[in-house]
C-alpha cells in the first residue's frame, strides 16, 4: 500500500506544477520516458515550467502590480 502524503501548495506553486506535469506528459506522449531517465525529465520538466512563469511573469504586469487601485 502506498504512503499518503499531504501537500499544501500556494497558489503559484500549484500552476507550476500543472504546467510541469503536461511538459512531462509531452515527454511521455513523444517516448522520451525510460525508467533511467524519469528523474530528469522531472527535474527539467520543473525548470522549464519555472522559466516560463517566470518569462510571463515579467511580461505580463496585472492591476494589482502596477500600483493603481
Amino acid at each position: 500500500m502506498l504512503e499518503e502524503t499531504f501537500l499544501r501548495l500556494q497558489p503559484s506553486e500549484g500552476i507550476v506544477s500543472e504546467m510541469a506535469s503536461r511538459i512531462f506528459a509531452a515527454y511521455v506522449s513523444a517516448g522520451q520516458l525510460t525508467t533511467a531517465n524519469e528523474d530528469e525529465l522531472i527535474e527539467r520538466s520543473i525548470a522549464i515550467a519555472i522559466k516560463m512563469a517566470q518569462k510571463v511573469d515579467r511580461a505580463i504586469e496585472s492591476d494589482n502590480e502596477s500600483g493603481e487601485q
